[in-house]
């Protein structure tokens, strides 16, 4: 992706706007830089284009050489150079790698088929990647992309790296020969042509070379090329070929198998949700079997102690028992509601006789409403004092249980 081209005074509004569409973008298609950074990255660029208007800003394939492919941020384009008094635009690709800033970018001289590397270089690699001393001492925040190609372009004005090929003679209709014009650059008036090797000027025309997506076919070589060097690049890109091939298909296949991992993670994750909330339901399913296994426990510890005590009262007796004394209070207030309750249905028994003896004549009927007026009378105050009982009673339970639990806890 690169930003539309336009009118020289609207290039910086639209390089702005394509950084920060690109930068801004979220999911699969986003960039691979750290979000905290992003403005930053944003800000060096617009600097460095703003200082070096030849470079521009794109998006591309960086192949690792692990074989791993990653779309990240470039600037392409030309640098100058000053060499004997004349202004030479060198071509290169700054590639903005996923840990910029906190680390250098990566820089590669990008010659045009009529350019050859100068070998050796003490800066710049057969393959065109650049090592220079401000790459190696980068500081993170102070270091920035113009103080670095300032840096680069003085470097390359004392030793340059690129030189164009010896010119070929072409034979002419009549026989003669004549030399072929080698495209130049130069952005000085000052550029001629009385040397045969010299600094090489770049066109955007590039060559197969370590970075992009893809490997453009090689630009075909001179007579004067060694075959033995000739076979032996084509062998290494036929070699790079198959390697970049397999590592695809293998690339391929590990993803269908993280793929299936991926899936069985999420089943086995449902599956471990199932299980803790089922664990969580037998621990309260637990806890609540202990609450009534203590509960059961303190019943049978009173019916034991009842039938203990009962069962001894039966040896005294010999087997000979008062019904009226089977049933002995265990304490006053069960004792009163003894007799309360005794009474109301004894009373109870009584108005029933009272009515039954009244339907049949036997008293006469203004005695009959004295009775049971005395009689409901009576039967209220003891079922009030049954009630008053009654909630004593669930008191004194509740404090006797309480008691009970904190002694079996201890």
């Amino acid at each position: 992706m690169v930003p539309p081209p336009n009118q020289p005074a609207q290039n910086s509004q639209f390089t702005q706007q394509f950084l920060s569409n690109v930068l801004s973008q979220r999911g699969p298609s986003a960039l691979p830089y750290a979000e905290d950074v992003k403005w930053l990255i944003r800000q060096h660029l617009l600097t460095l284009i703003d200082v070096y208007p030849s470079l521009q800003p794109k998006t591309a394939t960086f192949n690792h050489t692990d074989g791993r492919t990653v779309n990240l941020l470039q600037a392409d384009g030309t640098i100058p150079m000053f060499y004997q008094n004349v202004t030479y635009n060198i071509p290169i690709v700054i590639w903005l790698m996923e840990t910029y800033p906190r680390h250098p970018p990566c820089i590669y001289v990008a010659p045009t088929r009529d350019m050859i590397i100068k070998r050796p270089h003490p800066h710049v690699n057969p393959s065109g990647l650049v090592s220079i001393p401000y790459l190696h001492n980068w500081i993170y925040p102070s270091s920035n992309l113009v103080d670095l190609i300032r840096e680069l372009s003085h470097l390359f004005g004392r030793d340059p790296p690129l030189y164009t090929r010896q010119a070929r003679q072409n034979p002419n209709p009549n026989g003669n020969l004549n030399p072929s014009i080698t495209p130049q650059s130069v952005s000085s008036s000052a550029a001629s042509n009385t040397a045969s090797v010299r600094p090489g000027i770049p066109q955007r025309i590039y060559s197969a070379s370590p970075y992009g997506g893809r490997f453009p076919p090689s630009p075909q070589r001179q007579q004067t090329d060694d075959p033995t060097e000739v076979y032996k690049k084509n062998a290494i890109n036929k070699l790079l070929e198959s390697l970049h091939g397999d590592i695809a298909v293998l690339r391929k296949n590990r993803e269908a198998e993280m793929e299936g991992l991926f899936n069985a993670q999420g089943l086995l994750r449902q599956r471990e949700e199932h299980l803790s909330k089922g664990l969580r339901e037998m621990q309260e399913e637990k806890e609540g079997l202990e609450q009534q296994l203590q509960m059961i426990l303190m019943n049978t510890d009173i019916l034991e102690a009842w039938l203990r005590e009962n069962e001894g009262k039966l040896t005294m007796n010999h087997g000979n028992l008062n019904v009226d004394e089977v049933f002995e209070p265990c304490d006053p207030l069960s004792k009163q509601m003894l007799e309360c309750t005794a009474s109301d249905l004894a009373i109870e028994d009584v108005i029933y006789s009272l009515d039954k003896a009244f339907q049949e004549g036997s008293i006469p009927f203004d005695q009959y409403l004295k009775n049971i007026r005395a009689l409901s009378r009576e039967q209220f105050f003891h079922r009030a004092t049954s009630a008053k009982v009654r909630a004593a009673q669930m008191q004194a339970q509740v404090a006797n249980m309480a008691a009970r639990a904190s002694q079996f806890v201890m």
